[in-house]
């Protein structure tokens, strides 16, 4: 059997409930007619920021001993004998298709043999130029000729331009 004090708690819990209800709805109609565009529209997702397309790894220049280089500040010519190499590299432009750097060629002179010879210095503007895809490592890029230009004296016999394939 209920009691009286039962049923006032339920009457009183069933008030609470209806105000709780109609509150809700005045809230939810003020903020329909305050702004009617937002109670038009649907919710839209959050904008998304555009993902970058993944940069492509940058052309190399194959070392002596088969590792890429990028802007290095040597790079041995003379693998054989060491008797060639550009110091002092500073690289002004690197990019897909070419590279370009001024620095030094040591160059040992041989007199009257390699063994006995000086290096020599002859400063030298280099380009790395047509790049090519290395068989060795898929996915990278490598330059595979080399240009030498001496503004001043050349190393003898060398002619002041010249360009080599590199074969590495």
């Amino acid at each position: 059997m209920v009691t009286a004090g039962v049923r006032r708690h339920a009457a009183a819990v069933a008030a609470r409930a209806r105000r709780v209800a109609v509150a809700g709805a005045a809230v939810a109609l003020a903020a329909a007619t305050a702004f009617p565009a937002a109670a038009a529209a649907p919710t839209a997702a959050p904008a998304r920021a555009p993902v970058p397309a993944p940069t492509p790894p940058p052309v190399v220049v194959v070392d002596c001993f088969g590792e890429p280089q990028v802007r290095p500040e040597e790079y041995l010519l003379a693998c054989g004998d060491g008797n060639n190499r550009l110091v002092g590299l500073r690289w002004t432009d690197w990019d897909a298709k070419t590279a370009a750097a001024t620095g030094t060629d040591m160059v040992n002179d041989c007199r009257p043999y390699c063994a006995a010879g000086r290096f020599r210095p002859y400063p030298v503007k280099v380009t790395l130029s047509a790049p090519e895809p290395w068989p060795d490592r898929p996915g990278t890029t490598r330059f595979t000729q080399i240009r030498l230009t001496f503004p001043d004296a050349a190393p003898a016999p060398m002619p002041h331009d010249v360009t080599y394939k590199l074969v590495y």
